[in-house]
């Protein structure tokens, strides 16, 4: 974001070249500098805060970040001395077989006095067999200017893993979706089954709200307390009230008020407006419209570009024909009213209070307040009509 200063590194010639490019920003600066990698999504920002206040209460000029590993392979070594005391850092592929036995490892994060980095800096050559500048190299300059190392153990070393491919990055996302799991679980939401449930980081669930199987809830959603979600459903963006049911069912940058049930198998596309006590039912799509409160959509029915009142009941297979091929026009459905089964509106077109319209009606013109519309071909008897056609079914 536009708070944080950034500088490109052009060419990649290391870690110790990459710190290089940042010398203009730290050059007028007092203080110390916290160095990590861009690809160890997990450190948290509790052992950055430790790992800093540590080295200004240990009196060395850099602090390593390690971390203790039963399998250290791949990473590079702290060795010390007899008394503890940092000598050096040695990478898996030069150490000994001696070193490659040590399990304290480097999680390539420093903390340093900016005076003392910027001084390590000035030092720092790229004689070795890759040609590069590796920040490790700087541990090397101030230990040999005699000045005190010391290191910071990070107390869970999940947080020091590394994304160096796709299995890397499936890991860390791993522990990092079973963070936010448990942070709302502490947080008094109920989750089902943890293994099959995803949530992003800013998603905010209020207590006592359970999150069933199969529920992947994303972007910025909000859903309140007492809420049902789930299995199998995704919600992305949205704003859900309290007491509200979401099961097996897509809901999409939407708001939705309290106590509303949706699904299964609804699917709320963006830009709806849903109000409370509402009931959107099974195979129910909607698209960039406005239900109020205490309506009924129960099953089978599309409803786009529509404004629906309140207390009003739209019954199964009725569509909202809102495109005429050239443009979306609205269909606007007053309080109270009842729109009966398998009914075409055709938009752009306005139903009023507390009207009726007949079921297989289709709707081209608006329906007056206290109205019925019936819009179809009167049925017609042909008594023995199959019998004169020899027609009869036969087994």
């Amino acid at each position: 974001g536009d708070k944080y200063k950034y500088v490109l590194q052009k060419e990649q010639l290391g870690t110790g070249h990459a710190v290089m490019q940042a010398e203009s920003l730290l050059i007028d600066r007092e203080g110390l500098v916290f160095i990590l990698y861009g690809d160890t999504p997990l450190i948290s920002p509790e052992t950055i805060n430790d790992a800093i206040e540590n080295h200004r209460n240990s009196g060395c000029r850099a602090t390593i970040v390690t971390a203790i590993l039963d399998n250290p392979s791949g990473y590079g070594r702290i060795v010390r001395d007899l008394d503890g005391n940092v000598v050096k850092i040695v990478e898996h592929r030069d150490a000994s077989p001696e070193e490659l036995n040590i399990n304290e490892i480097n999680s390539g994060m420093y903390c340093f006095w900016i005076k003392d980095l910027l001084i390590a800096l000035k030092d720092l050559n790229n004689d070795n067999d890759q040609g590069e500048y590796y920040i490790t190299d700087t541990i090397e300059i101030l230990l040999k200017k005699g000045l005190k190392i010391g290191t910071y153990e990070v107390k869970n070393p999940v947080e020091i893993l590394g994304i160096n491919d796709r299995v890397q990055l499936y890991q860390a996302s791993e522990v990092i979706r079973k963070r936010i799991l448990e942070y709302h679980m502490k947080d008094g939401v109920t989750i089902i089954d943890p293994n099959s449930t995803f949530i992003d980081d800013r998603v905010k669930i209020g207590m006592d709200t359970v999150i069933y199987p199969g529920t992947i809830i994303e972007g910025s959603t909000e859903i309140g307390e007492e809420c049902i979600i789930g299995p199998n459903s995704r919600i992305i963006s949205s704003t859900i009230g309290s007491c509200v049911e979401i099961v097996n069912s897509i809901v999409v940058e939407s708001v939705i008020g309290n106590n509303t049930s949706i699904g299964p198998f609804a699917y709320i596309r963006p830009e709806n407006r849903i109000g409370s006590n509402v009931k959107i039912g099974d195979f129910v799509e909607l698209k960039k419209s406005v239900i109020g409160d205490k309506t009924k959509i129960p099953h089978l029915s599309y409803i786009g570009d529509t404004t629906v009142g309140k207390n009003t009941n739209i019954a199964c297979g009725v569509i909202t024909v809102n495109y005429n091929g050239k443009e979306k026009n609205r269909t606007d459905i007053g309080n109270n009213t009842f729109v009966g089964c398998n009914v075409n509106l055709i938009a752009p077109v306005k139903v009023e209070d507390n009207s009726y319209i007949a079921a297989g009606s289709t709707i081209t013109d608006d329906v007056p307040e206290y109205s019925l519309a019936i819009a179809r071909e009167r049925q017609v008897i042909k008594e023995d009509w199959v019998k004169k056609r020899g027609m009869e079914r036969k087994d």
